[in-house]
């Protein structure tokens, strides 16, 4: 079984480092140039699979490598980024200065963490992680589109490992390790 994983291209949020979320960002211009190099990048991968997070910046991405791979995508709601709650638009140095306690414990990438109002690490990782299974008894090689914490808590839940990944550049190509057990 062959999955690989990439995040989206990149958007203005992330290089204002605002907190995205379940907002419908698209890709800016550098995401939509990242976006092509992926397409390249994995056309030689053999791909028979194309699955996607719904949300607009990773379903731009995965329209791209579907124009150049010529597969379709099957999106998926459980490969979303998780729902930040009341952090969603806000900057992140904004949200260090008025709850420095809280966003230590996002940055620390703790499965415990829960955005105000949304849903928790722990809570993403089971969806994502229950995404990857069903991904995992079709076809492959597959490629899933997704985001930065989606693939990161996604990742640790399918292996069972305590500590998170590093965080991925936007357009980084991974492979889905092991499932543990």
């Amino acid at each position: 079984m062959t999955i690989y994983l990439a995040r989206h291209g990149q958007t203005s949020y992330n290089v204002t480092r605002r907190f995205q979320g379940q907002t419908d960002v698209p890709l800016d211009e550098t995401g939509r140039r990242q976006a092509q190099e992926l397409a390249v990048k994995v056309a030689d991968l053999g791909l028979v699979e194309l699955w996607s997070s719904p949300l607009a910046r990773a379903r731009e991405t995965a329209e791209v490598v579907s124009v150049h791979t010529g597969l379709d995508i099957r999106f998926d709601k459980r490969l979303m980024e998780t729902d930040t709650g009341v952090w969603t638009n806000r900057y992140f140095d904004e949200l260090d200065s008025m709850d420095p306690e809280a966003y230590g414990a996002f940055l620390n990438s703790r499965l415990d963490f829960r955005y105000e109002g949304g849903e928790s690490f722990a809570e993403q990782a089971e969806r994502v992680a229950a995404a990857f299974a069903d991904i995992s008894r079709g076809p492959h090689p597959a490629l899933v589109v997704s985001h930065g914490m989606a693939i990161r808590v996604g990742v640790a839940r399918w292996t069972a490992e305590a500590t998170l990944i590093h965080p991925l550049s936007n357009t980084e190509l991974l492979e889905l390790p092991p499932r543990a057990g």
